[in-house]
């Protein structure tokens, strides 16, 4: 069932989210060569409590650390580590939550460090653009399954590939509700959107084929033939105007 948040629901979740915003910029600014994961963490951490809230992620289902720190070939998931050194050319995706007085937000980015290459810098760039594409949909009215299809569509005209095996979601008083957001699928299908739906929409593209294996630390999931990926996420509220981004500063 798919909840719909009133208008002091989604400005608690505007809060929340524009911590996780915050935080962001904040990564954005202290990435570098030579740097640990594991110091990107703490920075995160340090920088959410701040603000007066928690985590989101830390501890959710087990998940050891506040951010997901995903490198190169990695998706999602990447746990944090003191022995994981971001090195010049690495694009970074930063994934991080936080939960504010009930509510959660939930955002990612992907960074390119140093010199990288042209074909990665694209992949970030088409991968940003295709959730704009994304968003630039959502409406009351409009099919799920739009979202999802405006992903895909131009993913693929880009000669790249969505990732299947995971999706975006709904998002309010627990960090994973209904609706399942995925990045495929077909243009008027999926339940009608309407005004006050909050949703968690992150679009993950490969530079290659979209298929992902599972590290034997349970969590990073990396592409099974080693392409770059790329991340990005907004946490959003259903209008009947369009899309209300939550999660910006």
């Amino acid at each position: 069932m798919v909840e719909i948040k009133n208008s002091e629901e989604v400005e608690r979740l505007r809060a929340a989210a524009k911590i996780v915003a915050k935080t962001l910029v904040l990564l954005k600014e202290e990435v570098c060569p030579g740097i640990s994961t594991e110091e990107l963490d703490r920075i995160a951490r340090k920088k959410i409590e701040d603000e007066g809230a928690k985590p989101g992620f830390l501890g959710y289902r087990g998940y050891p650390s506040t951010l997901c720190v995903s490198i190169n070939e990695e998706v999602v998931h990447g746990i944090p580590s003191s022995e994981r050194i971001i090195k010049d050319g690495d694009i970074v995706s930063f994934d991080v939550g936080s939960l504010l007085n009930g509510f959660y937000g939930d955002a990612a980015i992907t960074v390119a460090v140093g010199k990288v290459k042209p074909e990665h810098l694209k992949l970030v760039d088409v991968t940003k653009k295709s959730l704009n594409k994304a968003l630039a949909v959502v409406k009351a009215g409009v099919h799920l399954g739009d979202v999802s299809h405006a992903v895909e569509k131009f993913v693929e005209k880009e000669g790249m590939s969505v990732v299947k095996d995971f999706t975006g979601h709904g998002i309010g008083r627990r960090l994973h509700e209904d609706p399942s957001i995925p990045n495929y699928g077909f243009a008027g299908k999926g339940i009608l959107l309407r005004s006050g739906m909050t949703l968690a929409i992150e679009p993950m593209v490969c530079l290659g084929k979209g298929d992902i294996t599972i590290k034997k630390d349970g969590w990073t999931a990396v592409s099974s033939d080693g392409s770059y990926s790329a991340h990005f996420e907004h946490t959003v509220c259903v209008t009947d105007l369009g899309c209300d981004i939550l999660s910006e500063v």
